[in-house]
């Protein structure tokens, strides 16, 4: 598909503006009453634009035209802007691209060109690539030693570092941003798992390491890039596509971070790689062989058989670099949300924190208390897999707040989905996984509320939900192969703070979320820490 010339461009923007001016600005409240009340028009040369940026300035709008359209939205963009898309969260459509037909969907040529900062990894890799990527990414994170180092890991990082450091901040009455405490605190954790090296960037001194800070960048710029394309219904903001392709081409403001920020990766993944090499020869040298279960992921594909793996390249830097970047933006940046997200959603539900309380101190061996536990990391893990109601309200957490608040796919071949929309080869589909969670038509009229109980069978027992509707993990080939160890290391963190600390967020701090690859908190999550008599 042809890049738009920027004669093209400003015609269009230009006729925008005409229109902007003449009859929106000076009829603001006709049109509004007339035109675009109850649907977004379809204007000659502007497309849709006009009345999704009037009629969709709320959450609930957007929500109601993929009600009133079951599910499926199709959009039209200004001419030559490249804009048409289709939105869907039917999962009926979900499973069939996803699942039934998934080999004829991939990524999409967009949308790599959109992140390519994060180069060739299991992210966006398609076809052969990604099968590879897939399998020995999911050997690694099957294998036991593994878990058990993520699962030793998280808990010393928790109760060396996390808890003393609280218990500082609670007695000095100082205001906390959860969100950047467990922004480092997965930093931290998933540098070791993935280099074998602590940054220590959760301290209390707070530093600003520039790998993560080359990471916010990165994803800042973009949305610069995305927001003209699914994320802009979402969240009411357009930006046109010769805009970031000029500003790439100048290499000035948005673009010039993520080239930057790509710089970055370049040569801090460089050291971690070096050094890495060094550690390995070493360990060769004096013949000090373990059976490899507990191997960090950067040793592990540096020593990977690629008689298995024939695409993967082991002793290719650019590959290895890939690999680091992928793993910390699928273990820190989309467990630090979930985690935030969940402390806000408590602390406004307090019988949900009550029972998650009652939850854990029931399955909780009676004569230990949180800090002075010293359980194998299977005993851990056994304990954090019986705390079913506080898996159901990280569930609900990740339904109302995903992490990863859209998905992209594309067509390879033109095809009929269920819901009757026929899609032209490489034509953009957007899944908006946020406004799934919300959709009565999948999940009840009580959509909107938090509630824990939808997970929890008449049983007892953790309600499952196809991954097609509880889109969070993706679904399908693609689902997150780390999905349960994530939901342990998550359950291991909210444990020992809850049974720490109470966590009161500060009066007035306003919460609502920002434009990013990843749900996070416009503002960071302020609260105030009280350390527990007991625990």
């Amino acid at each position: 598909m042809a890049s738009m010339g920027l004669f093209e461009a400003f015609i269009s923007l230009f006729f925008f503006l005409i229109f902007y001016h003449f009859i929106i600005k000076k009829h603001s409240g006709y049109v509004k009453k007339t035109l675009f009340q109850s649907y977004p028009w379809n204007w000659p040369v502007l497309g849709m634009l006009p009345g999704v940026l009037l009629r969709l300035s709320r959450i609930d709008d957007i929500i109601w035209v993929l009600e009133k359209n079951n599910l499926t939205f199709s959009f039209k963009g200004p001419w030559f802007a490249r804009m048409d898309m289709l939105f869907t969260v039917d999962p009926a459509n979900i499973q069939h691209m996803l699942s039934s037909n998934f080999s004829n969907y991939n990524k999409g040529p967009e949308f790599k060109e959109l992140i390519d900062v994060f180069g060739g990894s299991i992210l966006i890799a398609d076809g052969e690539l990604w099968k590879n990527l897939r399998m020995s990414s999911q050997a690694i994170l099957s294998r036991q030693g593994f878990q058990n180092m993520s699962m030793s890991v998280t808990t010393s990082k928790l109760k060396d570092v996390l808890l003393p450091l609280f218990s500082c901040l609670s007695e000095d009455g100082t205001i906390v941003d959860l969100q950047d405490m467990f922004q480092r605190f997965m930093f931290d954790t998933t540098l070791v798992t993935t280099i074998g090296s602590d940054p220590q960037s959760l301290s209390t001194e707070m530093p600003e390491l520039e790998l993560a800070k080359a990471l916010e960048n990165a994803g800042e710029a973009i949305v610069f890039r995305h927001l003209n394309a699914g994320e802009a219904i979402v969240f009411r903001h357009f930006i046109p596509r010769f805009m970031w392709k000029f500003q790439t081409w100048m290499g000035l403001g948005q673009a010039k971070k993520l080239i930057d920020a790509g710089a970055t990766f370049d040569r801090v993944c460089a050291k971690y790689i070096l050094s890495k090499r060094e550690e390995i020869q070493e360990i060769d040298h004096h013949h000090d062989h373990s059976n490899g279960e507990s191997e960090d992921v950067l040793t592990y594909f540096m020593k990977l058989d690629t008689s298995k793996y024939e695409l993967l390249k082991p002793s290719d830097d650019k590959f290895l670099r890939d690999t680091i970047v992928a793993s910390i933006l699928a273990m820190r940046d989309t467990t630090s949300t979930a985690l935030t997200w969940f402390f806000w959603l408590i602390s406004e539900n307090p019988y949900v924190e009550a029972k998650i309380r009652q939850e854990i101190n029931k399955n909780l061996p009676k004569a230990e208390s949180s800090l002075e536990r010293s359980w194998s990391a299977m005993d851990r893990k056994d304990y954090l897999n019986k705390l079913v109601y506080l898996h159901g309200a990280l569930f609900e957490t990740m339904r109302l707040y995903p992490p990863i608040p859209f998905e992209c796919t594309s067509p390879i071949q033109s095809d009929v989905l269920p819901s009757g929309h026929r899609i032209e080869a490489n034509f953009a589909i957007i899944i908006p996984i946020y406004l799934m969670g919300r959709m009565k038509s999948i999940w009840g009229e009580d959509a909107l509320q938090f509630k824990p109980e939808r997970w929890i069978s008449e049983t007892g027992k953790l309600r499952h939900e196809p991954s097609s509707k509880f889109f969070v993990f993706n679904s399908g080939p693609r689902i997150c192969p780390g999905k349960n160890l994530a939901i342990l290391v998550m359950k291991n963190v909210v444990v020992e703070i809850l049974q720490n600390y109470d966590i009161k967020l500060v009066k007035g701090h306003k919460v609502k979320p920002k434009p990013r690859l990843v749900l996070q908190m416009k503002h960071g999550l302020r609260v105030t820490l009280t350390k527990r008599c007991s625990a």
